[in-house]
């Protein structure tokens, strides 16, 4: 079983993944369906991670979107013929920055635990 640090860094990862097409912009991620794709699966890689990690470490930081990215990884596994790009971008582009941010925090945090 992997601890919540190797969780954390596995969404730290796809993060970065994701992050190598996204920053080609909205227009490639509309235009083609191989980005989107690669986006939407780290998406769902960050949702698994996020889904795994322990309860305990979830209520000791409840501001962090920790149901959010669970529930995105639910749709897209899912109801994925309810996946709307538009809001997918929208969460790339405004949700994902803060999220990476306070998992990046996190995982410093829990480095200095060992």
């Amino acid at each position: 079983m992997r601890s919540d640090t190797e969780r954390l860094q596995d969404i730290l990862e796809a993060i970065e993944r994701l992050e190598k097409y996204a920053v080609k912009g909205k227009r490639a991620f509309k235009e083609q369906e191989l980005i989107q794709t690669w986006i939407i699966h780290h998406l769902q890689i960050v949702g698994e991670a996020t889904r795994s990690i322990s309860q305990d470490l979830k209520q000791q930081y409840p501001n962090i979107a920790w149901r959010d990215a669970a529930d995105l990884r639910n749709l897209v596994v899912h109801e994925y013929f309810r996946i709307n790009i538009d809001i997918i971008w929208d969460i790339v582009e405004n949700d994902l920055p803060m999220f990476k941010q306070q998992i990046k925090t996190l995982f410093k945090q829990q480095l200095g635990n060992y």
